[in-house]
């Protein structure tokens, strides 16, 4: 399972190295894509495989914008030796990733903030916000 986060940089040449608590749920082969909130998100292939098929069984009005949403910008990553991938330059743009960032578990996949932006959002959600959000699922 991923979860928790930590703080990290990306290094001259644009590679995260994947913090050693995600490497095995991750896996060395997996997709990075533009995700939701802007940040990058990065998918082990199963759960890839799981959302790819989610968009595909979707109606056409809307299956056409994810998929144009997440199979247009996706790449199929892998890490290095040293558990260093090299995160494409159009995601690390669409994200606004320079240097310092924070790598966040979020169970099924990683999301990859900059650093500012993820503090942002971190402090603009309350309680409030939560306890609104579960009062609607069906925990």
């Amino acid at each position: 399972m991923l979860i928790g986060q930590v703080s990290h940089s990306l290094d001259a040449k644009g590679r995260l190295i994947i913090p050693l608590k995600f490497r095995a749920d991750l896996g060395s082969q997996f997709v990075a894509t533009r995700g939701l909130d802007g940040c990058v998100s990065l998918y082990p292939m199963e759960e890839w495989h799981r959302l790819a098929a989610l968009i595909k069984a979707a109606p056409i009005a809307e299956g056409r914008t994810m998929q144009r949403y997440f199979f247009g910008f996706a790449e199929e990553c892998e890490t290095d030796a040293q558990g260093r991938v090299l995160l494409p330059v159009k995601l690390r743009s669409l994200a606004g990733l320079t240097r310092e960032v924070v790598i966040v578990g979020v169970e099924t996949h990683l999301e990859v903030w900059d650093a500012a932006r993820w503090d942002e959002l971190e402090n603009s959600v309350d309680d409030a916000d939560v306890i609104a959000a579960l009062s609607r699922s069906s925990l």
